[in-house]
């Protein structure tokens, strides 16, 4: 029980901390308590960390790829040239489930969210209705690919499962859950202004350099695990064909903070893994044991955050249950905004621009546009698990 304890009031600092208290103050504190009382096991902290280590490095990496491209223009070139478009709004969320897919979702949060407040602010459409496309599109769209999640990078690293699993078990659901997603966000959107066209200057040199990047950058995603290319490698490459045109590698944009949290959860997790036994819950055979499954992991996102909950449940899932599981706890945090450290990331982005959004708030809009997609991307899941 003190396993479960400690992992409750981490996350309950994390979530009532946000504003006052750095995460990662908040995560080492807990980690030095479990030390401290043998919650967790210092033998253990090396086994504990090593589903991490591919995972982390991705995020290492790919974080200031992302940040030397927008240095030299090319997501505002390729928003502005979404933004020309008649069809503001659904090009904005295409192109941000697009991002996701591609740079991952933290990636997305920190890159989208101001420039989408920036564009809502030019073309005259409320700046918070269109700032909440990134942070439901990084639950929505945010299992396509291994690179799209930390979980998913887990899971691939922990399974061996490659991309062809990936799009293939999750890939009807994700697109579902993209597309019923826009549909609700649709009604909530088109209540404010209609969007104003307006025909900016784009950079076209950022476009040239940085479509092929992206370009060798699906490639590499999808291929590279077939010839035995991690994910991060494939990153690195790209980052240093970057460096030289953006003059330098951007220290400060290394996501230090967000690796230490991920880093004391998962020791965290680890702890309570060893004391509660879940068999039962994700152990089951048949549709039911999907279905369950997939509520455990959306209960799990609304408990603890889903990195714990994965790294608690990893170990008790099947190959009936591991997909259905993963689905719940991706798609699971569009309902509350503590679900995933993207949802709290991008608290801290809009808090920064102006406005006063609570999570009780950000509940009410995940609900509204999330919960419909979660429960028709979860039964396309359930579903494709039956033939696949």
């Amino acid at each position: 029980m003190a396993a479960i304890a400690l992992l409750a009031a981490a996350v309950a600092g994390l979530i009532l901390g946000h504003g006052r208290l750095r995460p990662v103050t908040v995560m080492l504190a807990a980690v030095a308590v479990g030390l401290l009382t043998g919650v967790i096991q210092p033998l253990a902290v090396a086994e504990s960390l090593r589903p991490l280590v591919e995972p982390l490095a991705f995020l290492t990496v790919a974080v200031p790829l992302a940040i030397l491209l927008d240095r030299i223009g090319f997501f505002d070139a390729a928003a502005e040239r979404v933004a020309a478009h008649r069809r503001l709004r659904p090009s904005l969320w295409v192109f941000a489930a697009v991002v996701t897919t591609i740079f991952n979702l933290d990636t997305s949060i920190v890159l989208l969210t101001p420039l989408y407040i920036r564009i809502a602010r030019r073309h005259g459409l409320d700046p918070l209705t269109t700032a909440y496309q990134p942070v439901l599109l990084a639950s929505l769209a945010s299992s396509l690919l291994p690179v799209s999640n930390l979980t998913n990078l887990i899971v691939a690293s922990s399974t061996g499962a490659d991309v062809g699993d990936f799009i293939l078990r999750l890939g009807p659901g994700s697109v579902v859950a993209v597309t019923v997603g826009w549909w609700m966000f649709r009604r909530r959107a088109l209540a404010g202004r209609s969007p104003v066209v307006i025909t900016a200057r784009v950079d076209t040199r950022a476009l040239r350099i940085g479509i092929p990047i992206v370009i060798f950058l699906v490639v590499g995603f999808t291929f590279g695990a077939v010839i035995g290319v991690p994910a991060w490698v494939v990153a690195a490459m790209a980052l240093v064909v970057v460096i030289p045109v953006a003059g330098g590698i951007p220290w400060r944009s290394i996501p230090v903070d967000a690796i230490a949290v991920a880093a004391g959860l998962a020791l965290l997790a680890t702890a309570v893994a060893r004391v509660v036994p879940l068999e039962g819950l994700l152990s089951s055979a048949g549709p039911g044991g999907a279905v369950s499954a997939l509520a455990a992991g959306v209960i799990g996102t609304g408990l603890v955050n889903n990195l714990p909950a994965l790294l608690v449940g990893l170990d008790f899932v099947t190959p009936n249950t591991l997909w259905p599981f993963l689905a719940g706890l991706n798609f699971g945090p569009v309902l509350w905004i503590h679900g995933s450290l993207a949802g709290l990331l991008w608290l801290d982005i809009v808090r920064g621009h102006g406005f006063d959004v609570s999570p009780l708030d950000y509940a009410r809009v995940g609900f509204a546009v999330g919960f419909p997609a979660l429960l028709a991307a979860g039964a396309v899941v359930v579903t494709t698990g039956l033939f696949v």
